[in-house]
């Protein structure tokens, strides 16, 4: 298992890599070496934030221009061609999950040291109304004989909204 120090570290290195002349350069940078990435993290807090905000400042500064029609333009990663939507998306998606593993262990090492109240959770708002706003759409998508995988998808989401109220 990775340690937080290792994901940082990755995250930081994957987003300079990514990001850096993304839009004339190869998103897998050719000095990038992934696999050193899960191999020992900075000896410091110190300079593992400084490489984490050195990968997020990478990753603004190349969205920080973008305009609407950059959207469809072609970029590559590791060779294969992505619009910047995907590619952002595709990002997104990755950071994502890595911010879920450092959540999980941050939660994990926490009660492992008996300090159960130390990480608080985020609270989610009243989701009553919601679930009254997109049950109709969910009926909908039900008498027209809508049956896809996104459908179904779709009515667990409306049926877990359901379920919190």
């Amino acid at each position: 298992m990775n340690s937080i120090a290792q994901i940082v570290k990755h995250m930081a290195g994957n987003m300079r890599s990514r990001w850096t002349d993304f839009r004339t350069s190869d998103g897998e940078k050719p000095d990038r070496h992934r696999d050193s990435e899960f191999e020992e993290p900075p000896v410091t807090r110190e300079a593992l934030m400084r490489m984490w905000e050195a990968g997020w400042n990478c990753l603004f500064s190349a969205l920080e221009p973008l305009c609407p029609g950059d959207a469809a333009r072609k970029i590559t990663i590791r060779g294969e061609a992505h619009s910047v939507m995907q590619a952002v998306n595709r990002q997104i998606t990755h950071y994502a999950y890595h911010v879920g593993q450092i959540v999980f262990l941050a939660k994990h090492l926490q009660h492992a040291d008996g300090n159960r109240s130390a990480f608080r959770a985020i609270n989610l708002p009243n989701l009553t109304s919601v679930w009254r706003a997109v049950r109709p759409a969910s009926a909908n998508l039900v008498s027209s004989g809508c049956s896809g995988p996104y459908h179904r998808r779709l009515s667990r989401f409306h049926k877990n909204i359901y379920l919190c109220r």
